[in-house]
């Protein structure tokens, strides 16, 4: 049995995609997977499981999601191993790049080509720049960058299938999870 963080995209945003914690932990456990804990409400889960392959496991828990919300709810999956060296070049990252205004970390479905890693880190500006790690981009923005802005670098579009946390969340995630 191995040990596994989800990371829900694009629920509890608005009136028609709600999806409270309670009912992420009770699904995920009626699709089969053992040991579901959730952290806050904005969709990041743990649970453990026999399976192996991500893809299968990420296909599994959006096909329950979806028979019970009626609407899809992509899933990102990391192993726990594989989520705390995830997060240890993170805080190595923002230790690396004293002053951040914010760290945001992109969680991707699948790694990014060399071409389109190319692009999302020329996005760099002023307001900070995007660094490509596997299935993780950091966005590590400067002060002044606009508050508020979700994503101030116009990278987010080239990333595919993906979700985001503040380096705090992934942080917390790892010490509490992994």
């Amino acid at each position: 049995m191995a040990t596994h963080l989800g990371f829900l995209r694009a629920i509890n945003l608005g009136a028609t995609r709600v999806f409270p914690k309670d009912d992420i932990r009770r699904v995920t456990e009626v699709a089969g997977f053992e040991n579901v804990r959730t952290h806050i409400n904005s969709g990041n889960i743990r649970f453990d499981t026999r399976m192996r392959a991500r893809a299968r496991i990420e296909h599994a828990i959006e096909r329950a999601y979806a028979a019970d919300r009626g609407f899809d709810v992509p899933t990102i999956t990391f192993r726990a191993d594989e989520f705390a060296a995830l997060a240890a070049d993170a805080a190595a990252l923002s230790d690396e790049n004293p002053g951040l205004a914010r760290h945001y970390v992109y969680l991707l479905k699948d790694e990014l080509d060399a071409e389109t890693s190319e692009l999302v880190e020329a996005r760099t500006t002023d307001a900070g720049r995007m660094l490509v790690r596997g299935r993780a981009v950091h966005a590590l923005l400067q002060p002044g960058y606009q508050d508020g802005v979700v994503d101030p670098l116009g990278a987010a579009r080239l990333l595919g299938v993906a979700t985001n946390r503040n380096l705090t969340v992934v942080r917390t995630l790892a010490e509490k999870w992994c």
